[in-house]
């Protein structure tokens, strides 16, 4: 199953590269650096997440979404709020 989504999460990572591209629009090299920080701690917290829901731990499971899941959520909303901003400006 992770393998799937793996080619998945990399499909849509050169769809977006591809977009970024074809509509002449740059990133900066911090807005790259959250962006991927915050796939990799959502990757993190659905594997984690699933795993404990697997164990039968369900508590274990909704903490990981607290703990790590909303701080991923925020991370990719900032990267896309300075992208949308910066591009706005111009």
């Amino acid at each position: 199953m992770w393998f799937f989504i793996g080619i998945i999460i990399g499909a849509l990572v050169l769809g977006f590269i591809w977009w970024l591209r074809r509509k002449n629009l740059n990133l900066t090299w911090y807005e790259w650096v959250l962006g991927i920080l915050g796939l990799l701690l959502l990757v993190f917290t659905l594997q984690n997440f699933m795993g404990s829901f697997e164990e039968i731990e369900s508590k274990a499971a909704y903490m990981f979404l607290l703990i790590t899941g909303l701080p991923s959520l925020i991370l990719l909303a900032l990267t896309w709020q300075l992208a949308a901003r910066r591009l706005a400006k111009a």
